[in-house]
């Protein structure tokens, strides 16, 4: 697969250290890159981006402005897949183009008449600009739906819909998500399934539970906070809990911040930067703003409680271990019936805080 690569993309493979490729990326590359459809589900953290990108960029000319559009569900996500697109593009004089709610959509225009190749964006804005008639659909001849069952979620797939109705007939059309629940009856036609979750084995993550009683959740939290080095992103179930024990938190002067939906996205970038440069220990998120965060070497997730489902589960657990690297995930108890359905989703075995010091696999 490498061989097959251009030159500039075998010595960028060199300059980042790839050893070998993922199931996806090997298995999703020839037909990607013969202009099948194609339905990719595997594990959150497998390179489930580079395994579209790299078929589809390589199929591009530069002499064609909005050949490709990558829809993604939150702002979050856009971002990273337009950084990711943007250092592979480049190397072949390709120009990209991000277009999300909440910057400004007068600038975007601007930017879109530079002719970019290729557009990434959340449905919202996307669907805004087509009505518009600033993107040429007709012109977009490959589209990606990336964590395609959020996008067909209730809350976005009216926008995906009459985005793929203005697209040419004979278009290129990529799923990817790390799970497959979705209903069938929403797939194109003549879609190639590849499935890799079975040979992805993402034994480098170990699963975890901590028994705490629900009063004294917020407390762990607070001492988890205040161990040297440690960072974690911590999942709630809802907005109000996320909210109650922000609040909590920060007036103790624990070293977390929350990465809220109704922050803008400039001081979401900068508070994830934070983040990543290890100022904040603890970042609190629910699912839906968490989507789109890849942030290397993230060593811990943990669950303030037992997530819904085994779906909710899987994405969590994907933002630790990525690419191989170690990880770990978890999860508060507070009652035995939480155990058992936590047991449904991962093997996991118990740890606990001993003179307020966090011990992790003892």
């Amino acid at each position: 697969m490498k061989n097959t690569f251009p030159p500039t993309w075998q010595n960028q493979l060199d300059k980042l250290g790839f050893e070998q490729f993922t199931p996806i990326q090997t298995q999703a590359f020839t037909p990607i890159r013969d202009g099948k459809s194609v339905l990719g589900i595997s594990p959150t953290g497998t390179g489930k981006t580079l395994a579209y990108l790299w078929p589809l960029l390589s199929s591009l000319t530069s002499q064609k402005a909005q050949q490709l559009l990558i829809l993604a569900p939150n702002t979050e996500l856009a971002g990273q897949i337009f950084e990711v697109t943007k250092t592979w593009a480049e190397l072949l004089n390709l120009k990209t183009q991000v277009l999300i709610s909440g910057s400004s959509q007068k600038r975007q225009i601007e930017r879109l008449k530079k002719g970019p190749q290729i557009l990434i964006g959340t449905p919202g804005r996307i669907w805004e600009l087509v009505k518009l008639k600033k993107i040429k659909m007709m012109a977009v001849d490959k589209i990606v739906l990336d964590e395609f069952d959020q996008l067909l979620g209730d809350s976005q797939v009216h926008f995906v819909n009459h985005i793929l109705k203005h697209a040419p007939r004979d278009y290129q059309l990529i799923y990817m998500s790390a799970t497959d629940k979705f209903d069938p009856s929403q797939m194109a036609d003549n879609v190639l399934t590849i499935d890799t979750r079975k040979e992805t084995e993402l034994s480098n993550i170990d699963h975890y539970y901590l028994e705490v009683s629900k009063r004294d959740k917020t407390d762990l939290l607070r001492k988890i906070a205040n161990i040297p080095d440690f960072r974690g992103l911590v999942f709630f179930n809802s907005l109000s809990d996320l909210g109650a024990n922000e609040e909590k938190l920060t007036f103790r002067s624990a070293n977390v911040v929350s990465l809220a939906s109704d922050i803008n996205v400039k001081f979401r970038k900068v508070i994830l930067e934070k983040f990543k440069a290890n100022e904040i220990n603890l970042l609190l998120a629910t699912d839906l703003v968490a989507r789109g965060i890849d942030i290397n070497n993230l060593e811990c997730v943990i669950n303030f409680e037992v997530p819904r489902d085994a779906e909710t589960y899987t994405h969590r657990v994907g933002r630790t271990g990525r690419m191989g690297k170690n990880g770990a995930v978890i999860t508060f108890i507070s009652h035995p019936e939480e155990l058992k359905s936590l047991k449904k989703y991962a093997k996991v075995q118990a740890i606990s805080l001993k003179n307020q010091t966090f011990h992790v696999g003892e």
